[in-house]
């Protein structure tokens, strides 16, 4: 269809962008056993003052003006490593810090690629009643060994449909990890999908909240190892409630730092290959408050789970797991409100057909609905939602995407009922993106896809990632590609 106009922005990676990680020498090396941490340690020992001196002299030579406070993070770096030097060693500051330096490496997060959008609107609008919108838009980045973070762009589309995307910042902030609330529901069910909610679980939450802290749950955990002699699989039991655990966190940005450079890396043991394709929303509640959700798939190099995100500025986030059935897979996306006081979300937990659930909560979603299976040739393999939908007085506004041969995707539309969106108004019989010759190429080739677009009154502005490796954007009328749908029924 030609409904859709390609603007002349396209965001690439850039590989210059980096992290400066903890790396411990023999941890990348496939097979082997143990680290070499402390070999490598006892090598820096035995080096003189002077050629300390001169080797921290290089490294704060070549990547001093490269980092926010190198030596903050080489300090922390040689932290983690002290409990392995003799107590009562003497170190000088230069070696302390070239310590540091030799267990850090430098991490190019969009060193692959940059990808997989979504769009809201800023919470800060510079001119809220101009003629432009300012937008936080949501990417993906993937860096060596395809792990995947949250980085942010931020941009203003015009009435006409005119974007513009704001100056990025080189430097990145991982930001201050903090606890998050825990949810009893959250590890009832999360117990119940493992078969472990029995009576060493029940011993555990049956004295918590509905809500708790992370020490109070530890509170618990010291009982029931204590009364290890009257239970079975203790140590299982403890080991799954901290794993439940960890996926409850925060964190926190300096406001001094511009949103271009803040960037949520990967911290539960979930996420540890990559937290993929947020879907972000503006929801706003029944009492006119609004928050930002975002749900995105974390990968641990073998399964996939669902993760909640919340801010309300894009400083603060806190982050719960996802449960339920119709979380599984990859894809849910939160409508923007309630519908009938019930929360709304698209899925895809049969990972080929959307469907619609329906949920009390936010972070548990079990029956669904389906409401489009694959059945033309260009969506013969799977179905999928490209975000939350729209709301136009006309219904619901979902833009899709669908695989067919050669594992080409596509970016569709559908119309839902608003009063219930279960009920399929209509469907495009036709795609309205498709890869052709100036999209296909890249790191995952015949690829478009989008998270999310935003619409600023008549206008729609899809982000959309082109072949897993940069992003384009596409603007269209909301009133146009309604019409084209309503032309169906």
């Amino acid at each position: 269809m030609d409904l859709v106009t390609t603007t002349p922005l396209h965001l690439r990676p850039d590989p210059s962008r980096v992290l400066p990680r903890l790396f411990v020498a023999g941890q990348d090396n496939y097979g082997t056993r143990q680290t070499r941490g402390s070999v490598v340690l006892d090598r820096i020992m035995e080096l003189s003052e002077h050629e300390v001196a001169m080797a921290l002299g290089d490294v704060e030579g070549r990547f001093g003006d490269r980092h926010t406070n190198l030596n903050f993070t080489l300090d922390q770096h040689a932290q983690r490593l002290a409990r392995k030097l003799l107590q009562n060693q003497e170190i000088s500051d230069a070696r302390w810090r070239l310590i540091g330096a030799t267990f850090t490496m430098e991490y190019a997060v969009e060193g692959a690629s940059l990808s997989n959008p979504s769009a809201v609107l800023h919470p800060n609008q510079l001119d809220p009643h101009g003629n432009s919108q300012r937008f936080v838009m949501t990417v993906r980045c993937i860096g060596e060994g395809h792990r995947s973070s949250i980085g942010f762009r931020a941009g203003s589309i015009t009435r006409e449909g005119h974007v513009s995307i704001e100056p990025v910042k080189h430097s990145l902030s991982t930001g201050t990890y903090g606890e998050a609330p825990l949810y009893k529901r959250s590890f009832a069910h999360l117990l119940y999908e493992r078969d472990m909610f029995a009576e060493n679980a029940q011993f555990v939450l049956d004295d918590l909240g509905r809500s708790f802290s992370h020490s109070q749950l530890e509170v618990q955990l010291n009982r029931l190892q204590h009364n290890r002699d009257t239970f079975l699989n203790v140590d299982q039991t403890i080991r799954r409630f901290r794993e439940i655990a960890e996926r409850s966190y925060s964190v926190r940005f300096s406001p001094d730092t511009d949103i271009s450079e803040r960037l949520l890396w990967p911290l539960a043991a979930v996420e540890e290959h990559g937290m993929e394709d947020a879907r972000c929303v503006r929801f706003t509640d029944k009492d006119g408050s609004v928050t930002y959700l975002a749900t995105y798939t974390a990968f641990d190099g073998l399964h996939i789970t669902q993760q909640l995100l919340r801010t309300r500025d894009f400083l603060t986030f806190t982050i719960h797991p996802v449960t339920g059935a119709s979380a599984g897979g990859k894809g849910l996306a939160i409508f923007p409100r309630q519908v009938d006081g019930k929360y709304v979300a698209l899925s895809r937990a049969d990972h080929e057909s959307n469907s619609i659930a329906f949920s009390d909560t936010l972070e548990h979603w079990e029956g669904r609905h389906i409401v489009q299976v694959p059945r033309r040739p260009w969506e013969i393999i799977q179905l999928g939602n490209c975000g939350s939908p729209i709301e136009t007085s006309e219904g619901w506004l979902v833009l899709t995407h669908a695989v067919g041969p050669m594992r080409t995707y596509y970016i569709s539309a559908m119309l839902l009922n608003l009063a219930d969106p279960t009920k399929v108004i209509a469907s495009l019989d036709e795609p309205l993106i498709a890869p052709r010759q100036e999209v296909r190429h890249g790191y995952v080739p015949n690829v478009v896809y989008s998270c999310g677009s935003l619409r600023v009154d008549d206008m729609l502005m899809m982000p959309f990632g082109i072949a897993d490796q940069s992003i384009g954007i596409g603007t269209l009328k909301v009133s146009e590609l309604v019409g084209a749908l309503l032309a169906k029924v």
